[in-house]
């Protein structure tokens, strides 16, 4: 039966977090109080009391994993997240640096010397190497190079001579392979030297002398059949595999589509070089479904909560200033049909319906085809028959909600010729929201572009300049 006393991991990090803030306030408080009192010996007192205060939270930290550390930094402010650094054991600082987030990292890094983050560093294996890569110093890179070994500093030239939305980025070099001709009884044995096996490994790698790889084993079957038994007998040649140069979406893709836990690397003459893990993938995706959420705000990269005002402000005035742009059109378009609202004040009152809801359509629409070209779904065949769906679409929602706003607005106002407006400005205004939906992403994908960044600004803008043109100008038309 299920344990329902057990906490949730969401709940237990949520807690762990009030936890460290509470002993945060609880140490800022008494380090405030002993300050201002005038004692003997007032520098010792001090001394043991904010060690007394710290070193409960100090083993507050190291009874957390590192993710839920790398949650809680994220969690605080600059100057907290500091003091909170600082606790942390030296050893567990490479490992809680790869968990937080770039902007977070940024920060961490920033109070580190050299020797702090070669440190940090010589704990993790060459791929988590690669990870952190771009954000260290130089030097630091190269103390760390030449303190591996000739085969890990190859796999970590390897890694960093990957672009980082492809496999090679993201692969590691921890892996089992075995060759056909072995048998069970010694694929076992060769197993208990090692000691223990690489984390996530459901199935064994198997190569020739060349290291190209032939196929692979599932644990599962190296454990139920007989010892005397060829590998080349029981493993599986036909597997899903990676070559090193794909694009890490593709292969997340993979993953997902044939849950996969491990699939071999290869390189472009079919030699075996690492393996992707599903941990990876999974942080993948979420990088990826983050990015997404804020490319769609108009965020030029992932932001620190409590980062500078400054920073922040930088990270965000370029769509801003877009908007305005656009703003300033709308606000134009408007003044062009100045004479139209004078003489028909209800057109000020209901033209932001118009607008608001075609850019809530044009929004929906723009998510279905981000969502397509992410998973590769949509092609060049299939592009028209899209089209044609979501103008239907459109279409029939400008019909049906056209028609109860143009209702509402003859029994506001008694004046069926402005309900017909309202209904017809609707159903254009769905429809060339229903337009520029498909054709901004596709063809922000068509040069190479993220199609979802800024992609929200850019449909809100057509809307609301085209719905004000659209329902003023059918206004200025039929009622004047």
């Amino acid at each position: 039966m299920p344990d329902h006393n057990q906490k949730a991991p969401h709940e237990s990090v949520q807690e762990s977090l009030r936890r460290v803030v509470e002993l945060l306030h609880k140490h800022e408080l008494v380090e405030s109080l002993v300050n201002k009192q005038d004692m003997p010996r007032h520098d010792l007192v001090q001394q043991l009391v904010h060690k007394q205060n710290l070193t409960e939270l100090q083993n507050t930290l190291d009874a957390l994993h590192p993710a839920d550390v790398a949650y809680i930094l994220e969690a605080l402010p600059l100057d907290q997240r500091l003091i909170v650094w600082e606790l942390v054991r030296a050893d567990r600082d490479g490992d809680i640096l790869l968990e937080v987030s770039d902007a977070v990292r940024e920060s961490l890094i920033a109070t580190m010397d050299t020797a702090e983050l070669r440190a940090a560093a010589e704990h993790l294996d060459t791929d988590e190497i690669a990870d952190l890569a771009p954000d260290l110093p130089r030097e630091v890179i190269e103390d760390l190079f030449k303190s591996l070994d000739k085969e890990e500093q190859a796999q970590l030239q390897s890694a960093l001579s990957y672009p980082e939305d492809t496999v090679g980025a993201l692969m590691d070099f921890d892996m089992v392979s075995i060759r056909s001709d072995m048998t069970l009884e010694e694929v076992l044995g060769h197993l208990r030297t090692l000691g223990e096996l690489p984390s996530h490994t459901d199935k064994l790698f198997v190569v020739d002398r060349n290291a190209k790889l032939r196929g692979v084993l599932p644990l599962k079957r190296l454990l139920l059949h007989n010892p005397d038994v060829q590998v080349a007998s029981l493993m599986a040649d036909d597997p899903v595999v990676f070559n090193a140069e794909d694009k890490a979406g593709d292969a997340a893709s993979a993953f997902e589509r044939y849950d996969l836990v491990t699939a071999p690397v290869v390189d472009a003459r079919n030699r075996l070089v690492g393996r992707m893990t599903v941990d990876v993938v999974m942080d993948f995706i979420r990088d990826e479904a983050e990015g997404d959420v804020l490319a769609l705000a108009g965020l030029r990269e992932e932001e620190d909560m409590f980062a500078s005002v400054w920073k922040s402000m930088q990270n965000r005035w370029t769509w801003l200033a877009i908007n305005l742009v656009t703003a300033f059109i709308a606000s134009r378009v408007i003044g062009v049909f100045e004479g139209s609202i004078e003489k028909v004040v209800a057109l000020a009152a209901l033209m932001p319906i118009v607008a608001g809801i075609g850019g809530n359509s044009g929004n929906q629409t723009i998510t279905m085809i981000v969502r397509g070209l992410a998973l590769g779904q949509i092609h060049p065949s299939s592009m028209r028959k899209l089209f044609i769906k979501e103008i239907g679409v459109s279409l029939l929602n400008g019909l049906i909600w056209g028609s109860i706003l143009g209702l509402l607005a003859y029994a506001l106002y008694r004046n069926a010729a402005l309900g017909a407006v309202m209904t017809g400005a609707m159903v254009l205004n769905l429809l060339l929201a229903a337009t520029m939906g498909v054709f901004i992403p596709l063809v922000m994908h068509k040069f190479g572009r993220d199609p979802a960044v800024g992609s929200s600004v850019l449909i809100t803008a057509v809307t609301d300049s085209g719905g004000f043109f659209i329902f003023l100008g059918l206004a200025t038309i039929f009622l004047l």
